[in-house]
């Protein structure tokens, strides 16, 4: 009989040859019960390593580029340290990071075709929703490049893969904590976006008016303030309409500017309104244990790096995609259950 090979390994197990090559190199984004169903085929296979092989399969570079929007957005550049921290945590592959303007579909088109695919092997890129976008990366493909879209997704492009949250859920998880913590005072809620240009926040508005219009149909929501994740520009922005609305009783921060938010909330009445918003940062955190805020939705960042990398290489490399790695949880933190 034949030496069982890593093949016959993901076969028998169910997986993709990336899932196993994971567990094999001790690698993050493998599921504990996948870790133990893979480690048990081998186990029943008989299958011992042929580092020579494995070495000789590895001298492939994958050539990855993190596309992220520039500016004070603390979740993006939580992101781009990540990257910058642990880009040498995966063998043979080397990570770059490319800033754009953040908003601007125009400046995202451009840089995004001005990738050199004699250069790079994979994109994941933070999209914003244009047919611009769209065509940039049609062309990207076209040219045999990889492409997975992250946080913002853009379904309708020739993207191959997401990475992030539901946003749609994300946005209903909001509207159903903001419920409950202003049951009994009845009145306006207040939504700050960042911009209508990017999807997470269109499908995180979406999901949000759902609930609150079916299950809380007492409050008023107003239309959204744009404050395109500046913080000087939400905190003048929200400062303005709290100064103008005396009912506000909620505020659902869907984007980033979180510490406009604070700014602002610093300069209103008592009678504080309630406050859900996006990401925990250390401003977020803070505002957490001083009470400016109730509550803050977060999604792991070390996580999404990770499972985008993990999808952008087996792409590349033609192997089966493992559809659980790209499932970004939701995850709740009240002041009482800060990590």
């Amino acid at each position: 009989m034949s030496r069982p090979t890593i093949h016959d390994v993901a076969r028998i197990a169910g997986v993709s040859l990336s899932t196993v090559d994971r567990v094999l190199n001790a690698r993050e984004g493998v599921r504990r019960a996948t870790q133990v169903r893979v480690t048990e085929v081998m186990q029943q296979l008989g299958y011992e390593r042929n580092v020579a092989a494995a070495n000789l399969a590895r001298r492939r570079q994958y050539r990855l580029l993190f596309v992220l929007p520039a500016g004070g957005n603390s979740f993006m550049r939580g992101l781009e340290q990540e990257i910058a921290a642990r880009a040498g945590a995966w063998e043979f592959t080397s990570i770059a990071v490319m800033t754009v303007p953040p908003f601007d579909d125009a400046a995202l088109a451009g840089a995004l075709l001005d990738i050199d695919p004699a250069q790079t092997d994979g994109v994941a890129v933070v999209a914003t929703d244009s047919a611009a976008v769209r065509a940039a990366l049609a062309a990207l493909r076209d040219k045999g490049v990889a492409v997975v879209t992250l946080v913002s997704d853009l379904p309708s492009s020739r993207r191959q893969h997401f990475v992030g949250i539901d946003n749609v859920q994300a946005g209903r998880t909001a509207a159903s904590l903001l419920g409950r913590f202003c049951r009994g005072r009845t009145g306006s809620i207040v939504m700050v976006a960042g911009s209508m240009l990017v999807r997470d926040h269109a499908e995180r508005r979406l999901g949000f008016e759902q609930v609150l219009y079916q299950e809380y149909p007492e409050q008023r929501i107003l239309p959204p303030l744009e404050g395109f994740d500046d913080q000087d520009i939400v905190a003048t922005r929200l400062s303005e309409l709290l100064a103008r609305t005396a009912d506000v009783v909620g505020i659902y921060s869907l984007g980033a500017g979180t510490r406009g938010v604070a700014r602002a909330m610093a300069q209103t009445r008592t009678d504080a309104p309630s406050v859900v918003v996006h990401e925990l940062t250390p401003h977020s955190r803070q505002a957490l244990l001083d009470g400016t805020f109730d509550a803050v939705i977060h999604q792991d960042p070390l996580r999404e790096i990770t499972a985008a990398v993990g999808l952008l290489q087996s792409l590349i490399g033609g192997e089966a995609i493992d559809a659980d790695v790209a499932r970004i949880g939701i995850e709740v933190y009240l002041r009482d259950n800060l990590p």
